[in-house]
Order: structure tokens, then C-alpha cells, then sequence
């Protein structure tokens, strides 16, 4: 006769809001945005929906939430008080955003659509501007950098969404597939488009080499730029 005890089920974890938001952020992650409902929320959790309200007013809090979770992961620029440090801490940014946009695609459009920013988006804003600022550059000015930027990443990481390919391995088969699937006489009529496809099948198209080389482009015309910019008065 068997004396194993049934085991025991495990204590549910105690609702908090920090649970909430943590598990909302990974519903997103693996669903997107349209897959996270309060429905799904609770379900997921174990509770009725009515107990998350104790928690989050409505959706709209719930996902202002989870997109300061998301902001909270950016390393925020600091230039470490050395005003020349600017262009590495804005390349640290930039970086780190757009690596933390490829862990939660979803959030691309969504984070600097909120109405009520959390402490992390706020954060994150007035150090991106603060290290500008005590650059050296003007108010204009630090907003022309700001919205560049974030322009390029987001764009960028909006992009990439949409490859059929991952790895610079892959992008070479997709490459190669489409140069075998056009007509020889397209050669003599897109000569420049053949050939860059004919090379992308050989060498493949670096995705993060190319984020870095567009944001090194970026950052020079910023640099070859800045001493007109240094010195204008804050308005201009």
C-alpha cells in the first residue's frame, strides 16, 4: 500500500500590482498589444477579472504601466558630467533602445503615445535632454537631436519587424531566392538593383551593422553641426 501524500497545491502568489503589470508585460511580449486584455490578464493570473481593478483603473492604466516597464529597461544617456561625452551616451541610448524594442515589439508606436508617462518615461526624457543641454546644445537644437534619434530607431526597429529573415545568413537565402525567381532580362533594365541583390546573396545584409552605421551617420552630421549649434540662445 502507497503512503506518497497527495501533494499539495501551491499557494497562489499575492495580487500586487507589480504582479499585474510584470504579467501583463509578458502576455504583450508573446501576444502583442491586441492579445492583452483584462480577460486574458486574469485568466493568466487566476482571478476573477473584477480583482484586478483593486490594482489598475481600466486597460489604458494597465498599459501605460507596462510601457514604463518597458522604458525602464533603456540605459538613459549620461555623459558622466564631461559635455564631450554626449555623442557616446546618445549612442548608448540608442542602442539600448532599440535592443530593448527587438525584446518588446509591441511597444513600437506605443512609447511616446502615453498620456500619463510613468517615473521611468519621465526619466528617461529629462536625461535624454539633459545631457544635450549640458553639452552645450540649445533648447532647438537638443530637440532636433532628440527627434532625429528616436525617429531612427523607431523606425529602424518598426522595420525589421517586418524581414522575412533574422540573421545575415538568412537575409543572403532570401536574397539568393529572389534573384533566381527574376527574369534574366531584368538585369539589362535594374542593373544597380540586380547587382545590389546579387551581392546581398553572397554576403548576406547585417541588420545591427547596418543600425550602427546609420547611427554613426546620424551622430557625425550632429557633430559636424555642433559648433554652429553650441551657443545659440536656448529659444533658437
Amino acid at each position: 500500500m502507497s503512503t506518497t501524500k497527495p501533494e499539495r497545491p501551491r499557494p497562489r502568489q499575492r495580487l500586487s500590482r507589480d504582479l499585474v503589470l510584470r504579467t501583463a508585460l509578458a502576455i504583450a511580449d508573446r501576444d502583442g498589444s491586441a492579445g492583452l486584455t483584462m480577460r486574458t490578464l486574469s485568466a493568466e493570473l487566476g482571478v476573477v477579472p473584477m480583482a484586478l481593478y483593486k490594482h489598475v483603473a481600466n486597460k489604458d492604466e494597465l498599459v501605460d504601466g507596462i510601457v514604463d516597464l518597458v522604458w525602464a529597461e533603456v540605459e538613459a544617456p549620461d555623459a558622466a558630467g564631461d559635455p564631450a561625452g554626449w555623442r557616446a551616451a546618445m549612442h548608448a541610448r540608442a542602442v539600448s533602445l532599440r535592443d530593448t524594442l527587438r525584446r518588446h515589439p509591441w511597444a513600437v508606436g506605443l512609447l511616446e503615445t502615453r498620456m500619463r508617462p510613468g517615473p521611468a518615461n519621465l526619466t528617461q526624457h529629462d536625461a535624454m535632454m539633459g545631457c544635450l543641454r549640458r553639452a552645450g546644445f540649445s533648447f532647438r537644437t537638443t530637440v532636433h537631436v532628440t527627434s532625429v534619434l528616436d525617429a531612427y530607431v523607431y523606425g529602424f526597429a518598426l522595420q525589421q519587424q517586418t524581414l522575412p529573415f533574422d540573421t545575415a545568413e538568412q537575409s543572403g537565402d532570401v536574397a539568393q531566392q529572389k534573384l533566381e525567381q527574376q527574369p534574366a532580362e531584368l538585369a539589362a533594365r535594374f542593373p544597380y538593383l540586380l547587382e545590389v541583390v546579387a551581392e546581398l546573396a553572397t554576403a548576406g545584409y547585417d541588420y545591427d551593422a547596418e543600425f550602427e552605421t546609420g547611427l554613426d551617420l546620424i551622430l557625425d552630421g550632429v557633430e559636424k553641426l555642433r559648433p554652429e549649434w553650441v551657443g545659440r540662445s536656448p529659444a533658437s
